[in-house]
């Protein structure tokens, strides 16, 4: 046990960053097994099941795990004490909770043990929220990236009530699927387009920070998305019929999104040179990430039109190439171009061959659920596209095995 400490004690960024891609790299196994299913048989896997724990593994044992050794690292370097050491403890006690609805919910799904660890996962979070805004609090010098970690962290809890929601719906047995879904969408809104966005968005300008000019246009952009969050929860609800002036108020969050979008661009124009984006192929990631980002943002503000949002919420590859393409596209990119952006990932060739195998799978995921959904609208059948999606999801699993264990490539790198 002892041993086991020192590790952790002496090598902190390094053990969690590892821990955190083996979580990822569990996930692209378990999506192949999904695919797998889907486009041949395996009868004795529940899908759903599954699926459930998939999910809940990736938003807590990958994104947030890692997401919460970032911040914590940050914060490292403004406090008089190492943060990420101090509140290691947390860090187990996600890992814990995350590893039990891995197990959990695939043999029972939505049951009492596993509702036991999601709701666990869910005071784990409250817990880290509460000791990130007290170390702000005492940190004298406000740094621009604070105001982003606040917002996260408000977001997060804002998501929890979402999934507690749901929880209670399951847990009773009510069936009303409009309850269901907009606990579900309020879960997910807020987790990705506010806990995610806002936490890595706060980490990317962390790197940067630095050199930029302008630091007004960063506070505009902040606030634009800062305001547009929550309304554009609605954006998943469309296919209510919304009143007027909720429909409105929609509409003006899609373009808020879309405005500082505009000023994202804007300011790493500011600082391509200093970033200098072709020695580093971790900062290649944070520019696909941000295109991700916009394509992202473009299809929401064109969501807006009635009948396209019918449509797309109609078809269920459509909803989940844009969760893909936030989970994998934005977050799941962006925070590995940081890692080596930054020096934390030191990969050798065959590693970056790994990956790069990962990345062309990540696109080929979103080009074929885009025309499995386009395809769907038009009632056209195209045959062996769930067997293509299966060997996608197997290419990304090799290129992350590959670029996980080609060789250790961590290092002891402080952020």
């Amino acid at each position: 046990m002892n041993l086991l400490k020192n590790i952790f004690m002496n090598n902190s960024v390094s053990i969690w960053t590892k821990i955190g891609l083996y979580n990822l790299l569990l996930v692209a196994f378990i999506g192949t097994i999904l695919r797998y299913k889907i486009a041949f048989s395996l009868p004795f896997i529940d899908q759903k099941h599954l699926m459930h724990g998939h999910a809940h593994f990736a938003f807590v044992g990958w994104v947030t795990q890692l997401l919460m050794v970032l911040i914590l690292q940050d914060l490292s370097k403004h406090s008089k004490t190492n943060v990420l050491i101090k509140y290691q403890k947390i860090l187990f006690a996600n890992l814990i909770t995350a590893y039990g609805m891995l197990f959990t919910f695939p043999i029972q799904g939505y049951g009492s043990y596993s509702i036991i660890f999601s709701t666990l996962s869910i005071f784990v979070f409250y817990w880290f929220a509460y000791v990130v805004y007290k170390e702000m609090k005492d940190i004298k010098i406000q740094k621009d990236t604070f105001i982003w970690y606040k917002a996260a962290l408000t977001f997060g809890i804002l998501s929890s009530f979402g999934a507690l929601t749901l929880a209670f719906f399951m847990a009773t047995l009510q069936k009303n699927q409009h309850n269901y879904l907009l606990s579900v969408y309020g879960y997910l809104h807020f987790q990705y387009n506010g806990w995610f966005f806002f936490a890595l968005t706060g980490i990317v300008i962390q790197k940067i920070g630095l050199k930029l000019k302008s630091g007004i246009l960063l506070k505009v952009i902040f606030w634009f998305f800062f305001i547009a969050c929550i309304p554009a929860y609605f954006l998943s609800t469309l296919w209510l019929a919304l009143p007027n002036w909720l429909y409105t108020l929609v509409v003006v969050a899609a373009i808020f999104q879309t405005l500082a979008l505009l000023g994202i661009w804007k300011l790493l124009l500011q600082v391509k040179d200093q970033l200098q984006i072709r020695s580093n192929p971790g900062n290649y990631l944070l520019l696909l990430s941000l295109i991700a980002l916009s394509i992202k943002i473009i299809l929401q503000l064109f969501s807006t039109i009635p009948i396209l949002s019918q449509i797309a919420f109609g078809y269920r590859s459509i909803v989940v190439g844009y969760l893909h393409l936030m989970l994998l596209g934005v977050i799941s990119i962006g925070m590995l171009g940081f890692l080596i952006s930054e020096g934390i990932l030191l990969l050798n060739k065959v590693q970056q061959v790994g990956l790069w195998i990962f990345i062309a799978g990540v696109l080929l995921n979103q080009i074929v659920l885009m025309i499995q959904g386009i395809t769907g609208m038009q009632y056209v059948y195209i045959p062996y596209l769930n067997e293509a999606l299966f060997f996608i999801a197997l290419t990304m699993f090799i290129g992350l095995f590959t670029f996980i264990f080609c060789r250790p490539f961590y290092t002891n790198k402080l952020l």
